[in-house]
């Protein structure tokens, strides 16, 4: 069953999506699966596409509570894009989530990754992290202020009504998020590393960077011959729903 519900976060509104399970007895975990950010033109307003069906698959297969929203800027939710405005939509939906007896973890795909491990240095209330194609160095991702400032502009991510930040500004909001620190700092947490051999966007060796930052007390799981686009990827909802199942 997937509930939908609306939350107010600063000046955004998000759209937030709740999947439970009927067939299976329901766990008292919950895990968020968060967005990236396309590099494409106009497909940030479609960057969570999919993931609403991922939420009730996983749910159904693991009888975790499994919660996907649309962060600024994404599908219906008004706002724009900013790594702090996110980490404030991340924030304002663990509250929302947040019952005082849930475990809570993340899954994170692209810079939905960094933000994921950004906040779980942060809020103890996170039990786990699991990154996919995620970058271990924004500014290697970013390249550069105009070239990012670009990038978002194309994405669609800019409401109207809430400015875009400056380029030099935006760009120092997005590197102020540290993968590699995080990835340090997030152990003894369960952290999950998934990545396709193949993605041209983010290379292979980013995970490795996060690995050998958590110094082994990770898994990486390197899927073969697949590219930057995950969340279809079967292989990648076997890897995830493992990771669950060992974690109950």
């Amino acid at each position: 069953m997937l509930v939908n519900e609306q939350l107010t976060s600063g000046p955004s509104t998000l759209d937030l999506r709740i999947a439970t399970t009927a067939t299976r007895p329901v766990t008292d975990h919950v895990l968020v699966l968060l967005h990236g950010l396309p590099r494409a033109y106009g497909m940030g307003r479609r960057a969570a596409g999919q993931l609403p069906e991922l939420a009730e698959h996983l749910a159904n297969e693991s009888g975790w509570v499994v919660a996907t929203g649309t962060l600024s800027g994404v599908g219906n939710s008004s706002g724009t894009f900013s790594m702090s405005q996110w980490r404030e939509d991340l924030t304002c939906i663990l509250d929302r989530l947040d019952d005082g007896v849930r475990r809570i973890s993340l899954a994170g795909f692209g810079i939905g990754g960094a933000l994921a491990l950004a906040l779980a240095t942060s809020d103890e209330r996170i039990r786990g992290v699991a990154t996919f194609a995620t970058p271990a160095n924004l500014r290697r991702w970013s390249v550069d202020p105009d070239v990012l400032h670009a990038v978002v502009r194309e994405a669609g991510v800019v409401d109207p009504e809430v400015p875009l930040l400056e380029p030099r500004a935006l760009f120092d909001d997005v590197n102020a998020v540290d993968p590699v620190a995080c990835a340090a700092a997030l152990p003894p947490r369960r952290f999950l590393i998934g990545h396709g051999s193949d993605d041209q966007e983010v290379p292979l060796s980013e995970a490795r960077e996060l690995l050998a930052a958590a110094e082994g007390r990770a898994e990486l799981r390197v899927i073969q011959g697949a590219g930057h686009w995950l969340r279809a990827d079967p292989r990648m909802v076997a890897t995830l729903l493992g990771w669950l199942d060992r974690h109950r």
